[in-house]
């Protein structure tokens, strides 16, 4: 689970000493193409023999009135020789501007975790999204939309189900050096809600590198017995834009 593997503020320190390009993506608005990449490594031994990697990208093509973005993501932790959490995900999403402030989009995204009830699902969704604030320093923007689920179980049982969804983003410049980013997204059908919320706090150390620390909460509202409906995990990384 992914509560066996949130970090502890030892496990941040080394973290952070061990770190070599890092991870957390939020909404791209400059024309052409642009991206960032990370990847995050701890290692622990001695009493204890840890060992994490996190890994994932994000990539924003512009060229107005499209937009489009990819993005994804790989997490694995073993103790002693042994997996704790590993999951993979991967998503797509086009937009088209219809003016400064309305569009629509269409996305897909798919994710995989050894350790939740779900063995991989597969989404697609529709929908209209508005930027409530477009500043300097704020950026809040919103999503609603229709769309389908296919989800493998982990006992083998396989659902299909039409959802709605929600989406929001929430970007705050502090300053010149320093950013505070929110994401949020609910998917609801008729067999499960599933909801996936980060939170992520960045320092520019350089002009493409900055420091990040970011907190991930991933919740079901429908589990198989025996399983955890909350995961979350913590990570502090790097990040490279280009």
């Amino acid at each position: 689970m992914f509560t066996n593997s949130v970090l502890t503020l030892q496990r941040l320190l080394g973290f952070a000493a061990l770190t070599l390009v890092a991870s957390v993506g939020f909404p791209q608005d400059e024309e052409g193409f642009s991206g960032r990449a990370g990847l995050g490594v701890l290692a622990t031994s001695g009493n204890s023999d840890n060992k994490s990697i996190n890994a994932n990208f994000d990539l924003w093509w512009n060229h107005a009135p499209w937009g489009h973005s990819l993005k994804g993501g790989a997490i694995k932790s073993s103790t002693s020789g042994v997996t704790t959490a590993e999951a993979n995900s991967l998503a797509w999403q086009s937009k088209y501007n219809l003016n400064d402030t309305d569009y629509i989009f269409g996305l897909i995204a798919w994710d995989t975790d050894k350790f939740s009830a779900y063995d991989q699902q597969l989404r697609e969704a529709v929908g209209y999204g508005r930027h409530f604030l477009n500043t300097e320093k704020h950026l809040l923007s919103g999503e609603i939309g229709v769309g389908a689920r296919q989800s493998d179980l982990r006992d083998g049982t396989s659902q299909s189900s039409t959802i709605g969804y929600l989406g929001g983003n929430y970007r705050w410049t502090i300053s010149e050096s320093s950013q505070f980013t929110q994401s949020l997204g609910i998917e609801s059908g008729s067999d499960n809600t599933y909801l996936e919320a980060t939170s992520a706090l960045s320092a520019k150390m350089r002009d493409n590198l900055a420091l990040i620390v970011a907190f991930t909460i991933k919740n079901n509202s429908d589990v198989l017995p025996g399983t955890e409906k909350t995961d979350t995990f913590t990570t502090i990384s790097l990040d490279y834009r280009f």
